[in-house]
């Protein structure tokens, strides 16, 4: 009986194919472009204010939600599903669908009788707003449920899940004091168990709906506190618990605020920011230019990119 159950297998042929398909690793556009990822990877996307963390979220979005092709024009797309969870409360909803539209009209030179495909691609882009840890902790763990409905929907996976950015609430629960829920049995909400908790509940996402996690973080460039580099580094490595995918010592640029179980998250890291320069477009016109460099794993060199209105492009 057990031979039986094994030969008649618990999925179909076309279901094995898209699973297979779907956990190929794959290429983002720029600048996530460096290193293939794969569903089940948790990448995160470290910058100052200002750095462009979240127009690298669009374009990985609309790349995303974009299909393959449309009646018989190549738009390169994936066609499936993105969650975004926006917990900087600041996401610009026009943006996306400036991105959007500009990428449609690539190969056609207009909107004219695209609206459906534009429709079509924003159903597949889904978005919820947290204003503090505990909305998060429950949007987490009533995922699964509506993920499962919008696959149903859509007849489409989940390919990405993006969260915008993992740190805003760190210094509010850190600074607050928080007692046991209802009964004394309960554990009591902490910094430390609300990091336990998401990291918990990413995991399970991560098994019962395999995809990509990108999630953004601020942080603050420089020395910390006045120390020098050496001690600084070794202080940030401490404190993190953050180990290289070589498992030697990594040293960051900037201060690590996020507990380690967070850390333990994290398979690939990349730091963005703003570079002093700027790109001459026209002589009235100036693009800021950006810096991006792959932490984990460490490439060695730094892509430069600007963002433009049909989205980011590396400059060579």
């Amino acid at each position: 009986m057990a031979a039986k159950r094994w030969i008649d297998g618990d999925e179909t042929a076309a279901e094995m194919l898209s699973r297979v398909s779907s956990e190929r690793p794959f290429l983002l556009l720029p600048p996530l472009h460096r290193v293939p990822l794969r569903v089940g990877n948790v990448v995160e996307l470290a910058g100052p204010s200002s750095s462009a963390k979240t127009q690298i979220l669009i374009q990985a979005a609309v790349n995303c939600i974009l299909p393959k092709e449309w009646n018989g024009v190549h738009y390169g797309g994936l066609e499936r599903l993105v969650m975004f969870i926006d917990l900087d409360c600041r996401f610009d909803i026009l943006r996306l669908s400036e991105m959007l539209k500009h990428k449609i009209m690539e190969p056609n030179g207009s909107m004219y009788d695209h609206e459906e495909l534009f429709a079509a691609c924003m159903r597949r882009f889904m978005y919820v707003r947290c204003y503090d840890s505990l909305e998060f902790l429950a949007t987490l763990k009533t995922l699964h449920h509506r993920l499962k409905r919008e696959k149903a929907m859509h007849n489409v996976n989940i390919q990405l899940l993006m969260i915008d950015s993992i740190g805003p609430f760190h210094w509010v629960d850190r600074g607050s004091t928080f007692f046991p829920l209802g009964s004394h049995n309960r554990k009591c909400l902490s910094l430390q168990s609300i990091s336990e908790t998401v990291v918990q509940e990413i995991r399970k996402l991560l098994v019962l709906h395999p995809m990509l996690v990108i999630a953004t973080k601020e942080i603050v460039l420089g020395n910390v506190y006045g120390m020098d580099e050496a001690k600084q580094n070794k202080y940030m490595l401490e404190a993190s618990g953050v180990r290289s995918i070589t498992r030697s010592s990594q040293q960051l640029p900037y201060r690590e605020f996020m507990p380690p179980i967070w850390q333990s998250l994290i398979t690939h890291k990349i730091l963005v920011r703003a570079s002093d320069d700027h790109l001459l477009i026209r002589p009235d016109q100036e693009n800021s230019l950006y810096l991006s460099e792959w932490l984990l794993p460490s490439l060695g060199f730094q892509d430069k990119f600007v963002v433009k209105d049909a989205g980011i492009f590396i400059v060579s």
